[in-house]
């Protein structure tokens, strides 16, 4: 371990001279800002996740990582999961099993589930949503690190791995209110596997209705994405469709900041999974409803709610035996979220924040043959919680309290198939955060958090998708039941250190530590058959660091680097199968570095290093495998052919995985290896 740790540090300092920009994507533009209007990340940049308003990130006691509408518009045009936005940020690991799956990384050394994602500060999905959303919407995004249970809830997600809290964090994804006139945009592009995509965005204003609306189509034959002798077994091109319609209307109703805004989006998702009989049809429909308004001497009132409806239908055939259909599965979720919160502005800079906010969740699984359906699971669930925060500013210090009632309820009308002996369980909770942040000097601060947060066991997780007498049995992928499971506690750490250096150099240090006991985890019980199971792992730790760096010693170059490093364990001592075992999905370290080369041709360069460690997808000594390490590079260019005030035209190409390493992912899925996206937007 220890050679490895020196290794990466050497790997760090040698690519310092190479690359930079806070992890965040490059410039492709070539209209750079002159140095002197550079703005200042640790002084000037507004974020709004951290009381719900807007602040000086200065004033805000944890780290928070923002990407810009310019961050957004300089990344890669082949990503296709707004997770993968951020996966050249320090603190988090991104890996994304295949462009028609989840997000299955990890964030402050915990996985996927303890990092919650918000839309406009409401919650949604952070495995299927961040597949659904398309990029062109936001506004900006704001990766919030370190515990945030306190002023937003867990989201009552029973698909994939359940519940997801905002222990080690959350991410909000921020949709556009204000457009400063009529624009355009078209993008038309293809590459590998004989991909097409096409996107179309335009903005507008009329009086004081701004409004913005979109769509997206994209297909393909794709490849093999799964490891020779797998369960996924792609015999032959696994085709898809993907098509995504959106809008969004914001009324301004006078006032600065009083506004009333609409935002709807569909996606459907249709392919197949490489086999005659394992076709695919999801629709994703997401809501947002938001009004605010400000009030005199200070007070701001925020009313959101929202619909999230998730439609998966699959078809199973009887691989291995033979290739014929079985049923088609099938999962129907609905959510709707409720936020009202109050804010008042007072002693200068200081913000209390309190209000309340709840979900109501319905979930339901089938598999239907011959046109009847059997439902498997049949659940609700139901959350209420009360917030209070108040953040204190005065003179360099700013202090920061809070604390939330939480009240969680789940009913099982059906789990796999028959009614539960106990069809109820509710819990009620209270959760408490707490932060500091001192100003050290214009150039320097430091800070520190400490919070807890509560999940309660879902649907998926007690009932499964299969029952417990498939388990081995050939052709029966899925999640295992496990109606014995006990809600988990959490506590998360963290203290660190901002320094801005001379020659627009930012860097720092954060250090986390996050707890979890009885943590759910997800387990690989076999891999062919796929099946996997959530457990209570006893107490859970992760402890680690993270180191960014970043640089723009001109208009035409930037670079940056960052480094982070976790230690995880399980501590279990009556199952020995899983004492002293790692954290599913996390990686002992990941590596970026990455540069941007703007020529005054018009033409810009921006390659991009990953170096991941090794993680694991169970806690089970005797049942886990080991993925990693590797090494990842890519590489993006752009040629701005045409601009006029009218409008611009620009060439893009995108080389991805230029080292062609098709390295395993759990689930014995892989990476499909080199490949490449290359088109022209035009920007009317």
């Amino acid at each position: 371990m220890k050679k490895n740790y020196l290794s990466i540090v050497a790997i760090w300092i040698a690519a310092m001279p190479v690359a930079m920009g806070q992890g965040t994507a490059p410039a492709t533009s070539s209209s750079a800002e002159s140095p002197e209007k550079r703005p200042d990340p640790l002084r000037i940049q507004v974020v709004v996740t951290d009381s719900k308003v807007e602040q000086a990130q200065k004033q805000v006691t944890q780290k928070v990582l923002v990407l810009d509408s310019t961050d957004i518009e300089r990344s890669s045009d082949s990503r296709r999961n707004a997770a993968e936005l951020l996966q050249y940020q320090p603190g988090l690991f991104v890996s994304v099993l295949s462009r028609n799956d989840a997000n299955w990384g990890s964030y402050g050394g915990l996985g996927p589930k303890y990092n919650s994602y918000l839309l406009d500060g409401l919650p949604v999905d952070s495995f299927m949503d961040t597949m659904s959303l398309d990029p062109w919407v936001f506004e900006r995004v704001e990766a919030h690190q370190g515990p945030a249970s306190v002023l937003y809830s867990n989201y009552l997600s029973m698909d994939f791995a359940g519940n997801q809290t905002p222990l080690s964090g959350t991410t909000n994804l921020i949709l556009k209110d204000e457009v400063e006139g009529q624009a355009s945009r078209i993008l038309l592009g293809g590459g590998s596997w004989a991909t097409f995509n096409g996107r179309l965005y335009h903005q507008n204003r009329k009086g004081r209705l701004h409004y913005f609306f979109g769509a997206g189509y994209e297909q393909s034959d794709y490849t093999d994405y799964g490891t020779p002798g797998s369960w996924l077994n792609i015999l032959e091109d696994p085709a898809y469709q993907k098509t995504k319609l959106y809008a969004k209307a914001t009324w301004h109703l006078g006032k600065p900041g009083h506004k009333l805004s609409i935002f709807a989006q569909h996606t459907l998702h249709d392919g197949a999974a490489g086999r005659p009989n394992r076709d695919y049809s999801h629709n994703y429909d997401t809501v947002n409803l938001r009004y605010d308004h400000p009030w005199s001497s200070g007070w701001n009132l925020q009313f959101r709610t929202g619909y999230r409806r998730y439609d998966r239908r699959w078809g199973e055939d009887q691989y291995p035996a033979s290739l014929a259909l079985r049923e088609h599965d099938g999962v129907v979720q609905d959510i709707v979220p409720v936020d009202l919160t109050l804010t008042r502005r007072h002693g200068g800079n200081s913000i209390l924040t309190f209000g309340a906010d709840g979900q109501a969740a319905r979930y339901e699984t089938y598999a239907e043959i011959d046109g009847v359906q059997r439902i498997g699971n049949d659940a609700r669930a139901l959350a209420t919680g009360l917030f209070l925060q108040e953040k204190y500013v005065r003179g360099r210090w700013t202090l920061r309290a809070g604390g939330r009632f939480q009240h969680t309820g789940n009913t099982f009308d059906l789990l796999s198939g028959s009614k539960p002996g106990v069809r109820e369980k509710s819990w009620d909770r209270g959760l408490w955060s707490a932060g500091v942040r001192y100003e050290l000097s214009d150039t320097a601060s430091l800070y520190s958090n400490v919070g807890t947060s509560f999940t309660a066991p879902a649907a998926k997780s007690v009932g499964g998708t299969l029952r417990l007498e498939d388990r081995g049995v050939p052709g029966r992928n899925g999640q295992l039941p496990n109606p014995d499971l006990r809600p988990e506690k959490g506590l998360g750490y963290d203290a660190g250190a901002d320094l801005r250096l001379p020659h627009f150099i930012t860097t720092g240090l954060r250090l986390f530590y996050n707890r979890i006991q009885d943590a759910i985890v997800e387990n690989t019980v076999s891999r062919n058959p796929s099946q996997s199971q959530s457990v209570n792992a006893g107490e859970a730790r992760s402890l680690g660091f993270q180191i960014p760096f970043e640089q723009a010693p001109s208009p035409f170059f930037r670079w940056f680097a960052n480094l982070t490093y976790t230690s995880t364990r399980i501590e279990n001592p009556l199952d020995r199968d899983q004492d002293g075992a790692d954290i599913s999905f996390v990686p002992d370290y990941v590596l970026n570095a990455g540069c941007t080369f703007q020529l005054q041709t018009r033409f810009s360069l921006s390659p991009y290093f990953q170096a991941t460690g090794k993680y694991y997808d169970s806690t089970s000594w005797s049942g886990r495998r080991s993925f990693g390490s590797y090494r990842t590079v890519n590489l993006k260019l752009t040629r701005e052919l045409f601009r006029s005030p009218e409008y611009g035209v620009e060439l893009f190409l995108d080389l991805n995985n230029l080292t062609n390493r098709r390295y395993e992912m759990p689930w014995q899925f892989r990476d499909p290896g080199f490949n490449f996206f290359a088109g022209l937007q035009l920007k009317l």
